[in-house]
């Protein structure tokens, strides 16, 4: 267990926590009198917490030499937990549409599969500038989202968008060193 995979398992503790905290935001202002604004803002320090261990341990297994192919499945699945949770809690408290959460998702958990057969394969395929404007974009949306702040359904639907064309130049990249391989 190296420092880039220790963090992306604390990515993967925060997201349950996440969830359990944003899908209960009105329970907890209702039950325990907390102000809802300190909520969203409880659960947008939870996510930033778990985004920063995202470039850390990449940065880290990059800077360091601790790539491992534990690492190449788990920093993905930790990612893609930690989304699921922010986008469907997200979904119910109303803030986002059910229909993009669920394009989202399903392109999401589309490419991770397709991550895991490319690591299968022993082949690579770079991550792609609008994935990681993508990835930015989830970020920031879903940051001003949980803080319920104004400008978040702009930034939800650029997430929306780079989310969708990042996964569509993934697959035609895939199928390009797929064809190169053989």
């Amino acid at each position: 267990m190296n420092l880039p995979n220790f963090l992306a398992l604390i990515r993967i503790i925060l997201a349950p926590i996440l969830f359990v905290l944003v899908t209960n935001i009105n329970k907890i202002n209702i039950d325990y009198n907390w102000h809802i604004s300190w909520l969203n803002y409880y659960a947008a320090l939870i996510f930033t917490i778990a985004s920063i261990t995202d470039f850390f341990d990449g940065y880290i297994a990059r800077m360091w030499n601790q790539k491992t192919l534990l690492g190449e499945i788990l920093d993905p699945l930790a990612d893609k937990m930690l989304t699921l949770a922010a986008f469907l809690g997200l979904m119910l408290l109303g803030r986002v549409e059910a229909i993009l959460v669920y394009f989202i998702l399903v392109r999401e958990f589309f490419i991770t599969g397709l991550r895991v057969m490319i690591v299968a394969d022993g082949l690579k395929v770079a991550a792609s500038m609008s994935g990681k404007i993508k990835t930015t974009f989830q970020m920031l949306a879903i940051g001003f989202l949980l803080m319920d702040w104004w400008g978040a359904n702009y930034l939800f639907y650029l997430c929306f968008f780079f989310t969708i064309y990042s996964g569509i130049e993934y697959v035609i990249s895939y199928a390009r060193v797929l064809k190169c391989s053989r």
